[in-house]
């Protein structure tokens, strides 16, 4: 059902800026063919960019939301990654082309010949491009679609190269001075800088990037509604396309909890996390606890003083004390900026060892993907 309402979002959206940018390309093409300018004609090539873009979103939207199969068991969510790429490139591509004509109208410096009809067209294509811009980066950012903030922020950007067209319009009129292909050049140069943050963003989204915290610190906090989870840790989400996540946590419960009742929590929090969150926990791992024993309790507490005792440790969780046995065991969090893991590790355990030299000690050594 969430699904269907994103893509109908995202159809409705793309179909609206698709009439839009037509409408904008007939008039502006109309018009820069009258006043023999190559600004107004390339802002009209930028809008039928715009088009194009749109309708590879509801492409990649509709590739997108087909159903998982053998080849794809995850679905077909990252396909909109692809299509965010497209866009992205399109936005850089009218910007290159922009300047390259902007460049030739420099040396060039043919006559132009402005009219009313010219302002008016401009006027209209500034204020519609502002108002769709903002329209559809903002449903890209209400359903997170990549492909939408692009088309939105490409916009945006024509917005722009169409206010720097009108300004030089308007110096033209009144000092007689043609500045139209400086001005464009300039508004170029902006609009392949977005090109290229667009392309790093989605590029990023491809290779798989940090979820976002805030999704993270709310499964944390519905985890630790139950009173018997005194900790959560190493939530990993993987991304199979906006806002389908697939992942893993691990736990800490009482030792004292039998198998039948981790099962049924287990089951429990899958069925929350997925019905609050959307959020499909394949697998929760559990780390055992006894908070109440004394002697277990001052080991922690004086092993996690040493632990953080040194730069660079994000988190200490998972500790366990087998007394019998003789064994401590726990997970700390290294910093990624951390340049080298094991010689943090090793120091951390020679020093334990020699307040607990009688006992074997065991650092897991976890990857930093949801510490916030």
């Amino acid at each position: 059902m969430i699904k269907d309402k994103r893509e109908k979002m995202v159809i409705r959206t793309s179909a609206i800026s698709i009439a839009t940018n037509i409408l904008l390309v007939i008039m502006k093409a109309v018009v820069g063919v009258m006043a023999n300018s190559i600004a107004i004609i390339t802002d009209a090539v930028n809008n039928l960019s715009d088009a194009l873009s749109s309708i590879i979103t509801i492409v990649g939207t509709k590739l997108a939301n087909r159903k998982a199969d053998h080849n794809h068991p995850y679905g077909h969510g990252r396909t909109e990654y692809i299509t965010s790429l497209l866009v992205s490139v399109i936005v850089l591509y009218a910007g290159v082309t922009a300047l390259i004509e902007s460049t030739k109208k420099i040396f060039s410096g043919d006559a132009v010949d402005y009219s009313f009809v010219t302002i008016t067209v401009l006027i209209i294509g500034i204020v519609g491009k502002f108002i769709l811009g903002i329209y559809v980066k903002d449903a890209g950012k209400k359903i997170n679609s990549g492909a939408l903030r692009a088309s939105g922020v490409d916009a945006f950007n024509d917005g722009l190269l169409s206010m720097s067209v009108l300004i030089a319009v308007i110096i033209y009129l009144v000092f007689e001075v043609n500045v139209e292909a400086y001005v464009g050049a300039l508004v170029s140069l902006y609009i392949i800088k977005t090109g290229v943050e667009l392309i790093k963003e989605s590029i990023d989204s491809m290779i798989g990037k940090r979820v976002d915290h805030k999704i993270i610190d709310k499964i944390k906090e519905e985890l630790l509604k139950d009173p018997r989870v005194l900790g959560v840790y190493d939530v990993i989400l993987n991304d199979y396309g906006p806002e389908q996540y697939m992942g893993s946590a691990h736990i800490e419960l009482p030792n004292n909890l039998t198998v039948s009742d981790i099962d049924k929590l287990s089951r429990q929090i899958t069925q929350t996390v997925l019905n609050k969150y959307g959020v499909i926990l394949h697998t929760i791992g559990v780390y055992s606890v006894n908070r109440k024993d004394p002697e277990s309790r001052t080991a922690y507490d004086e092993i996690k003083k040493i632990v953080f005792s040194h730069q660079g440790v994000l988190e200490m969780h998972g500790f366990s004390l087998d007394k019998k046995n003789k064994i401590i065991v726990f997970d700390i969090v290294v910093d990624f900026n951390e340049p080298d893991h094991d010689k943090l590790r090793r120091e951390i355990l020679s020093e334990i060892r020699k307040n607990y030299p009688e006992h074997k000690v065991n650092i897991v050594l976890d990857v930093d993907t949801s510490v916030s």
